[in-house]
């Protein structure tokens, strides 16, 4: 249970009290100050053990020697011997009754595979279905679809996801933090949908060496989710609060076994590749260079819940390239990792600390380097133990010194009361082999540098409470990297309400070369609030106020820059939403800085800039077959200059094959001269073209006039197995004038999956 409201008005209280007596120092910056506080702020916050809270809904699974074949035709004497999961609870628009849309899940197993039959009624008969695309993983909030949750281990953090959409295509992911899935995991299972005017009708069977699980346990978590967007439903098996999502573990049910699931026996994985590209570039000294790889992975599952991954020589060249922005910020932007062997079990390691906090971040591996190997271990110990371990080896570069470096982290975490956790994390790169061993190349490409800290993540049984502590040490060669990063937050949310607060102190001296830190030297606190109403209406589903505050001090206590956001929100009942929001800020600059990105001459460091500005966004309802999204923000800007943008998103889709958007983004800027009036557009586009849910073709064009850079991306994949592919990719990416560098590439690459 949560903590009643007499014990959160006295905790509240006393952690003022605290906070009062530790503010009024000068000074708060010392490493024990930060300690004492994150660990002040878990103990009065902490979330109570207590009881599952939908263990009543149970729908149990036995085993079957019939066969299932899948076909989408339900029509096997097996399925007549299953419970069946009906009486859907409705999620949203409401969460007060049951589902208008009927819907039916059936499961069963044998030896090898577990099976799922569902029926998906279609009320009224003969309504549109809405499908984006055949491509897998499909973006769940614009398709008709059916999910379920899996959690093998019944600790409602970790677990496995599988689906589909009303159109056949796969969705398939692991599960952590309690209910985010991560989609970027692939496993080999089968799956059909057969539509009918009456209802749509999904068979898989999900092989027991795809997932991972505990021998000998016969109860897991287990929930089912379906989106019908004609009726903007979205409903789930057990009952959840709207404002939560319905891949909470903490709120499914339990899947009961009549016998403990069969043991996987020996699940072994050989996935080879061998690719060939040319690479042509309009540059002298390199010409024409034609490449051949031969790499590949090998998967081997130590035990039922523990995998073990290696891969030698990997090629990421089937990779999508990075989406272009508009940069105005004054730090390093973030990018996402898109590297497949970097994704698999990344929560791991990539979810210590905050978005611009992380001692982790796998895109410092192989920058502009070759990696020759590296090894994951990774999974769950039992239910409550998690572990994982990597340790990539990259290759030197004569060419700038660089020498060969080895990459590699540890991460373990242990589940505490009933949803959160305590984690360790150790990164360390470390530099050998020095092509050019000298102090200045030591200099500048360090000996070592490592991280290690502690992290708890919080999350109360009823999810109204979440936050998050950590505490992290950088070790280097001198001083300079030789620092530490501490920062914590906690929210409460409710279907009305959403409030918290969060700080975070980066020492000057902190250095994360594995990760992503793009600022040091400040401390943070944001406070935020929000509120919702829920008219009783028949277009609008909620709307309401949020306020927030970013203020950054350095390590003296002096403010240097402020962002407070009023916004208010509007949410419709087809799912389209509004937003408008003022913008208060504040910047004293701690560097020189051009606030165009267009090489224009920098304002002074020291120089103090205010302005007010406003933004306003608005998102059509998906269910259309054209969709668009717009934005715009007007206002002042530095050195009371000014800044316009406009944002616009286009979409239109021939469902379920076709889909095609477009990106347009305008910046006009005015600042004194001698930077006056800057402008510039960037345009994308992209054709995604999905033949069937095995063989699809997608191209991005992009062209950004803020760097003149115009760059194109085409792929073609065949899955001409399960999770074995053929790719074939061309890149052509052009500095247009004055810069005239154009590098194009065209890549075969070929991969099959040999499992035992």
């Amino acid at each position: 249970m949560s903590l009643n409201s007499a014990d959160h008005q006295q905790n509240t209280t006393e952690l003022h009290n605290f906070q009062f007596e530790l503010f009024k120092s000068k000074r708060f910056s010392g490493s024990i100050k930060h300690l004492l506080f994150t660990l002040l702020l878990l103990f009065f916050m902490r979330p109570v053990h207590a009881q599952k809270k939908n263990e009543a809904y149970q729908l149990h699974i036995r085993k079957t020697n019939l066969e299932i074949t899948i076909d989408g035709v339900i029509d096997e004497e097996a399925w007549e011997h299953t419970d069946v999961a009906k009486d859907f609870f409705m999620v949203l628009p409401e969460d007060t009754g049951k589902a208008t849309q009927p819907s039916e899940i059936r499961m069963a197993y044998d030896e090898k595979n577990i099976y799922l039959a569902g029926i998906f009624y279609n009320h009224p008969p003969g309504s549109s279905y809405y499908v984006q695309s055949l491509r897998r993983d499909f973006e769940f909030g614009k398709n008709d679809n059916f999910l379920v949750f899996i959690d093998p281990f019944n600790n409602q953090t970790t677990g496995f996801s599988f689906g589909a959409n009303a159109a056949g295509a796969q969705w398939d992911g692991t599960m952590y933090n309690g209910g985010t899935v991560d989609l970027n995991w692939d496993s080999k299972w089968v799956s059909k949908v057969v539509q009918q005017d009456d209802k749509w009708v999904l068979e898989m069977a999900i092989p027991f060496k795809s997932i991972r699980y505990e021998k000998g346990v016969k109860e897991w978590g287990i929930n089912f989710s379906r989106l019908d967007l004609k009726s903007s439903e979205k409903s789930s098996w057990t009952p959840i609060p709207r404002q939560l999502p319905t891949a909470s573990l903490a709120l499914a049910g339990v899947l009961v076994w009549d016998e403990p699931p069969p043991a996987t026996g020996i699940n072994f994985s050989l996935i080879p590749y061998v690719s060939g590209s040319v690479t042509g570039k309009n540059t002298p000294d390199i010409g024409t260079r034609y490449d051949n790889k031969i790499g590949g992975d090998i998967k081997f599952a130590l035990s039922s819940s523990l995998n073990l991954d290696l891969t030698i020589n990997p090629d990421f060249s089937q990779v999508e390239v990075d989406r272009q922005v508009a940069n105005l910020d004054r730090f390093e932007l973030f990018f996402p990792e898109r590297r497949q062997f970097f994704l698999e079990n990344a929560d791991l390691f990539a979810n210590y600390g905050y978005s611009t906090i992380r001692p982790f971040f796998s895109r410092r591996i192989g920058l502009d380097v070759t990696i020759d190997a590296g090894i994951r271990l990774s999974g769950n110990l039992n239910e409550n133990w998690r572990i994982g371990v990597m340790d990539m080896q990259t290759a030197g570069n004569k060419g700038i010194g660089l020498p060969a470096q080895n990459f590699a982290a540890f991460s373990l975490q242990r589940k505490v009361f009933s949803q959160s956790s305590i984690g360790v994390l150790f990164v360390n790169k470390q530099s050998t082999d020095y092509p050019i061993d000298t102090d200045e190349y030591h200099e500048l490409y360090p000996e070592f540098n490592r991280n290690v800290g502690l992290e708890y993540n919080l999350s109360s049984f009823d999810n109204k409470w979440t936050g998050k502590a950590f505490f992290m040490k950088s070790f280097s060669p001198d001083d300079e990297g030789n620092g530490y990063t501490q920062a914590a937050n906690i929210q409460y949310k409710t279907q009305e309400w959403n409030y918290g607060i969060q700080e975070e102190y980066v020492d000057d001296q902190y250095s994360a070369e594995v990760g992503f830190v793009p600022r040091k030297g400040y401390i943070k606190i944001s406070p935020f609030a929000g509120y919702l109403f829920y008219p009783k209406s028949d277009v609008v589903l909620s709307h309401g106020p949020k306020w927030t505050s970013n203020y950054y001090f350095n390590e003296d206590w002096k403010n240097t820059d402020y962002l407070n956001l009023l916004q208010y929100f509007v949410n419709f009942r087809n799912r389209s939403s509004f937003s408008l929001t003022l913008i208060n800020e504040f910047v004293e600059l701690q560097n020189p800085f051009d606030p165009t990105g267009t090489g224009k001459p920098e304002l002074q460091a020291g120089s103090q800039h205010y302005w007010n500005a406003f933004r306003m966004s608005y998102d059509s309802k998906p269910q259309s077959m054209f969709t668009y999204s717009v934005g715009t923000r007007i206002g002042a800007y530095y050195a009371d200059g000014s800044w316009f943008s406009l944002n616009n998103e286009l979409g239109y889709r021939f469902q379920p094959f076709v889909s095609l958007s477009s990106v347009v983004s305008y910046n006009n800027i005015s600042l004194p001269a001698p930077s006056n009036t800057t402008e510039f557009w960037l345009v994308g586009g992209k054709a995604d073209i999905t033949f069937t849910n095995k063989l699809f073709w997608s191209t991005l064009v992009q062209y950004n006039e803020q760097n003149n850079d115009l760059n194109v991306n085409s792929r073609f994949q065949w899955r001409y197995q399960p999770a074995s592919d053929i790719f074939l990719v061309y890149t052509n990416d052009y500095l247009m004038p004055p810069f005239k560098e154009r590098t194009q590439s065209l890549t075969l690459k070929i991969v099959y999956w040999f499992s035992k």
